[in-house]
């Protein structure tokens, strides 16, 4: 594992949460940064750091983002997700919205209004050391992983999703508390 790129990711992890409380937006950690939060303990090595954000939050979080010297990237639809780079470490941020019932849905893009699982965004933050993060419940991480596949055939399993339901599953049969 690369341990110094995993330490600044986590120096970025700090920076964007403490910027974005200043400004009440709200912010969880998804894919492996929150698998390892909950776990509290890095790993495995992270290509990017993975977030989700409130839509209605996306103008003031590319604000703070850029004031912390943050540089947008091309991706996917911009009412979908914000991507970008800093110190060549990825960001990406999935937007959420929420509609009449109550449940967090996907922002934009094909799947805009299609409900994510329920209970996403309702957990206990995750920690690592003394950094502490809101994180996506990871019960609903064990469904995403496997079902991203399903929901979208143009993204394979992945042997890392393997790894990481088997981690999320042995923890929380152990009664890990998230």
């Amino acid at each position: 594992m690369d341990q110094e790129r995993a330490g600044r990711q986590l120096g970025l992890i700090a920076g964007v949460l403490e910027a974005a409380r200043e400004r009440g937006v709200p912010l969880w950690l998804r894919g492996g940064w929150a698998m390892d939060f909950f776990l509290g303990e890095v790993t495995r090595d992270h290509g990017d750091i993975d977030w989700f954000a409130r839509a209605g939050d996306a103008r003031v979080l590319a604000e703070v983002l850029a004031r912390l010297g943050h540089t947008p990237v091309p991706g996917p639809p911009a009412d979908l997700q914000l991507d970008f780079v800093k110190d060549a470490l990825d960001s990406s941020f999935t937007l959420v919205a929420t509609d009449a019932a109550g449940r967090v849905t996907v922002a934009g893009g094909p799947w805009a209004g299609t409900p994510w699982p329920d209970g996403m965004l309702g957990t206990e933050p995750g920690r690592i050391g003394a950094l502490e993060a809101p994180i996506v419940d990871p019960r609903v991480q064990i469904e995403i992983k496997r079902m991203m596949p399903v929901w979208d055939p143009s993204r394979p399993r992945r042997p890392k999703d393997a790894e990481d339901i088997a981690r999320l599953e042995a923890a929380l049969r152990l009664g890990k508390a998230g």
